[in-house]
């Protein structure tokens, strides 16, 4: 997009507050459009996202109340789940669509209760619709603790034998490396390595990563290096993970929800009967706790940061 478009496009949203905020780091211009009157186009999407031409983020965040949303997918959600009140219209920074975003839907609640849309005591929740599916975040001290849904294996008991169901090459890493697929309800693609050192090394850029085979859909990819178990504050084994991400549609972010979750499943499943099911992750943004319960479901806990405000011109 050149200059001159990018200020077009962003024009569109003349007069327009926004707000700026992050979940470890991973970070989002949300806004605020509860009766549905502002329409997000691609392009006006990767505007608000640049980071020397517009506000700067990962990603985009409309909050809007789910009946007024426009959107079949938010539509399909309240038909299933009349009580999901507010929809999360989440784009990528490239401006396409994403099923779901970890960090985001924390930062979204947090958004609706700085704009006294919502009243959220300590441990009361609320369900957010969202591409994928609805989801009960809750208020856990000063974090929120989201309900992420079950994970899938879409290469099932064949891939988690095989510890792999893609062949993967990474910049900067030497020869083809074993990935295993998760959806979380984004499609992930997850890599252990050996070493921070290898960590350090990989160059994740989009365009740097070859899969076999290819992705319909795209993939986000974590690359992971486990690490020891600790005991957590209830006295829980606690396994640790410390990663980096490469998301579709974005480049390498500072952290990414979905992709925590997918990394804790992962690494969960390549130790086999006996693994911690609550996980402490490590991202370049901070760190997030992932709880995986034995039929599959997946809870996320994390922090929230609004940094201010912002009208455009």
């Amino acid at each position: 997009m050149t200059p001159a478009a990018r200020l077009q496009a962003l024009r569109a949203l003349a007069g327009t507050r926004l707000t700026k905020g992050h979940g470890t780091e991973n970070d989002f211009v949300l806004v605020d459009d509860p009766d549905g009157q502002i329409v997000l186009t691609a392009e006006v999407v990767a505007a608000l996202a640049d980071r020397r031409g517009g506000i700067g983020g990962d990603g985009v965040i409309r909050a809007v109340r789910t009946v007024n949303a426009g959107d079949p997918d938010a539509a399909r959600v309240l038909a299933e789940e009349p009580g999901a009140e507010w929809f999360m219209d989440y784009r990528n920074a490239d401006g396409s669509l994403a099923e779901m975003c970890g960090n985001g839907v924390r930062v979204f609640v947090d958004h609706l209760i700085d704009r006294g849309h919502l009243v959220l005591d300590e441990g009361g929740s609320i369900l957010v619709a969202t591409r994928g599916g609805a989801r009960r975040v809750r208020k856990d001290g000063g974090d929120y603790a989201v309900e992420m849904g079950r994970f899938v294996l879409p290469g099932g008991e064949r891939a988690v034998a095989d510890g792999a169901d893609v062949a993967v090459v990474v910049t900067g890493l030497d020869g083809t490396r074993a990935g295993l697929r998760v959806t979380m309800p984004n499609p992930h693609t997850v890599v252990a390595l050996p070493s921070l050192a290898e960590l350090e090394a990989a160059e994740l850029r989009l365009g740097t990563v070859d899969y076999a085979p290819v992705p319909e859909d795209g993939t986000n990819l974590e690359l992971v290096v486990p690490g020891p178990e600790e005991v957590g504050q209830r006295g829980e084994r606690l396994g640790t993970i410390t990663m980096r991400v490469l998301e579709r549609g974005v480049g390498e972010t500072r952290s990414c929800g979905t992709g925590c979750c997918a990394a804790a499943v992962a690494v969960r499943a390549w130790a086999g009967s006996g693994a911690p099911d609550a996980w402490r992750v490590h991202v370049p943004g901070g760190e997030v706790r992932v709880d995986v319960a034995a039929g599959g479901e997946v809870t996320l806990t994390g922090p929230a940061v609004l940094l201010g405000d912002v009208t455009l011109r």
